[in-house]
């Protein structure tokens, strides 16, 4: 019996997860790999799978014309059952499922590549899968709302589900991917613990220490206003100022054009790969950051003489006291020191 896995990721580190998944849990499948933020595309190897295409996001890239959303869905579930083919079982994976970009193709990819079995797999999002998100009544509703695309087009027929938007308590979902040393709030009987993704890096040759600062959009996020932003980012120049580090590196979001907490005289790195891959092979003497989780890798990657450092968390948005607790707890398990801005 064919089988093939399909992966659905949106950033470097989903990217990482879903390799190492095909690699080790789905290594007997056909291996399909599509992306749908532009930001993933310089970190893929296609030679490393047996098909991959980037997949625009309909309400974002909509073909043109009238109902182009709704035409760009069609398009990419007839452009992704092709790069599948024919299958007798299909393993999807995704971070989350309760998106019309992702959740149409869990009914009709089965029926356009013949798959008599379907089974939907999560994959892990960092920081993100330290706590569940209920859905509220708006989701709700909105998931009854995308049912009228049925009406026009047989093929994209939603599939409705309760409780964590991402998924993880639907019927179709069997397994759910975490990452070691991670919290999380999922059914034990879903859960498969995945294996480091990144190795712990060679000891750091002597010379002038360096710093990396791993941006993430603040601001452009609602996770805190202009005037925050700015005191988060001078106090990471006012430590780094204290610690006599003036060689500093800065790692841009892909979400975060405008790069919003670069400095003065800092570096931007333009990377070829995902940034928890190059922070095995380039050391630092220190690692600075929000709440991204690179800094969680970081950790986990340079040893103890490595200070690894997340600052200004009393100045964000958080969505919710619990989130915030949440990812206190895995940032302090793990053995990042919060500093206030």
């Amino acid at each position: 019996m064919s089988t093939t896995a399909v992966y659905f990721v949106a950033s470097p580190l989903q990217y990482l997860a879903a390799r190492q998944i095909a690699r080790t849990h789905e290594a007997h499948s056909r291996q399909v790999l599509v992306w749908y933020k532009r930001g993933v595309g310089p970190v893929v190897d296609a030679a490393e799978w047996d098909a991959s295409a980037y997949m625009p996001w309909p309400r974002w890239e909509p073909l043109p014309g009238a109902f182009g959303a709704h035409r760009r869905l069609l398009a990419n579930l007839q452009e992704v059952a092709a790069l599948v083919g024919r299958c007798d079982e299909l393993h999807l994976h995704s971070a989350v499922y309760d998106t019309e970009a992702v959740n149409y193709f869990l009914r009709g990819l089965p029926r356009l590549c013949g798959a008599r079995t379907m089974r939907a797999r999560i994959l892990p999002d960092g920081v993100l899968s330290v706590r569940r998100y209920p859905l509220g009544p708006t989701k709700r509703a909105l998931q009854q709302l995308r049912h009228l695309r049925r009406l026009a087009a047989p093929e994209l027929a939603y599939w409705s589900f309760a409780g964590d938007r991402i998924g993880s308590d639907a019927p179709f979902c069997d397994r759910i991917y975490v990452l070691p040393g991670l919290p999380h709030e999922y059914p034990a009987d879903k859960v498969v613990t995945l294996a480091p993704l990144v190795a712990p890096a060679a000891a750091a040759h002597a010379g002038a220490p360096r710093a990396l600062v791993v941006g993430q959009p603040l601001q452009g996020a609602g996770l805190a206003d202009a005037a925050q932003r700015d005191r988060i980012g001078a106090a990471m120049q006012h430590w780094l100022q204290e610690q006599h580090i003036d060689a500093v590196d800065y790692k841009g979001h892909p979400k975060d054009p405008a790069r919003e907490l670069l400095q003065p005289g800092w570096r931007v790195l333009e990377l070829d790969e995902p940034l928890e891959s190059y922070m095995q092979h380039e050391p630092y003497s220190a690692v600075l950051g929000v709440r991204s989780s690179a800094l969680l890798f970081a950790r986990q990657i340079y040893g103890p003489e490595v200070r690894v450092l997340a600052f200004g968390w009393e100045r964000l948005h958080f969505k919710s006291n619990a989130e915030q607790a949440a990812m206190t707890r895995a940032f302090d398990d793990l053995g990042v020191t919060l500093l206030p801005a």
